[in-house]
């Protein structure tokens, strides 16, 4: 029997003590390289481009640069998504690595007694991570000329509790007995490729989203939802009845049906209740991470601060608690 990736020596490229045990200055350079990329760890400004700046250090030892063509200061973490942190960078650096380490999702509470921070510190800092997750689904589409792609739907959230009393008891399954708060996940995932996940009402709310992202002469591969009928008239679709079978001629769905269950067991085991108006974020990771289960967690790790270094500042979380406090 072939042994299962994540016990192989390929996949543990980088260890938590090896991060915590880097100086500042390794941490430092590590996040130059990472920033920028282009110019061997060499700052560019922010503001103008320029790549010539001056060096210096605030009393606190916060590396500064100021750019010699518009005079404006910068940091490497300015108009990132680490932008205005408080934390030392290596300690950005140990909570990708605690992040990424996690094949089915980290608690927010665990994350926080990992780090010695407090939840709500470690709350935002998991979000703007699956932020930079994020980013690599930014306009993705997936599929092409004979390649397969399948599609699925999930339903989370809205629980009802069920009363204690057996005659007092409801059924659920009809709508005016629902929460109305049920949120659809949908998944397009490519065989051998990407994925990439929505948050929709109800699976046929999802079909114009899907034609926007598969590409024309794809197969797409399908259960017998009455939700993708009108996808036939788009693409060559596959059809499995799960009632009868996983799989029939060749049809079957079984790899989004793995991201559900990585999602599914994601919400069960670490986080127990995921918010809906997060949803999306918590998808968009299982996604990312269901897309690189074959990767080192090195790689992931200097993937995920790669794409954290290289985008703007979070609109959804940059002050979130602020802004709830004012509100």
């Amino acid at each position: 029997m072939a042994q299962h990736f994540l016990l192989s020596r390929e996949a543990k490229t980088l260890s938590l003590v090896a991060v915590m045990r880097m100086s500042d200055a390794e941490a430092e350079q590590r996040f130059r390289g990472l920033r920028w990329a282009d110019t061997n760890g060499e700052p560019v400004c922010p503001e103008c481009g320029c790549v010539e700046a001056y060096e210096m250090r605030r009393p606190s030892g916060l590396l500064r640069f100021e750019c010699k063509a518009c005079k404006k200061g910068y940091t490497l973490t300015s108009g990132t998504l680490f932008a205005s942190h408080k934390l030392p960078l290596r300690m950005y650096l140990a909570a990708i690595a605690v992040f990424c380490n996690e094949v089915k999702g980290k608690s927010m509470l665990a994350l926080s007694r990992d780090l010695g921070v407090s939840y709500k510190c470690a709350f935002v800092l998991a979000h703007k991570l699956r932020e930079a997750m994020a980013e690599e689904m930014r306009g993705r589409r997936l599929g092409g000329e004979g390649k397969i792609a399948e599609i699925d739907g999930a339903y989370f959230g809205g629980y009802v509790k069920p009363a204690n009393y057996k005659d007092e008891r409801i059924d659920r399954r009809l709508r005016k007995n629902q929460s109305g708060k049920r949120q659809c996940v949908v998944i397009v995932r490519e065989r051998g490729g990407n994925s990439v996940p929505g948050v929709f009402k109800s699976e046929g709310a999802a079909l114009s989203w899907i034609k926007n992202r598969i590409e024309k002469e794809t197969i797409v591969h399908a259960d017998d939802s009455k939700a993708w009928n009108e996808l036939h008239t788009r693409f060559e679709m596959k059809r499995v009845n799960h009632e009868v079978a996983y799989s029939d001629n060749g049809a079957c769905t079984n790899q989004a049906e793995s991201f559900f269950s990585r999602l599914r067991r994601g919400e069960q085991g670490h986080h127990h209740h995921i918010a809906g108006q997060y949803l999306l974020r918590y998808a968009q990771e299982a996604a990312w991470r269901e897309d690189n289960r074959r990767v080192s967690n090195g790689e992931q790790v200097f993937r995920v601060a790669h794409l954290a270094l290289t985008r703007g500042p979070s609109v959804d979380f940059g002050g979130y608690w602020q802004r709830h406090k004012a509100a």
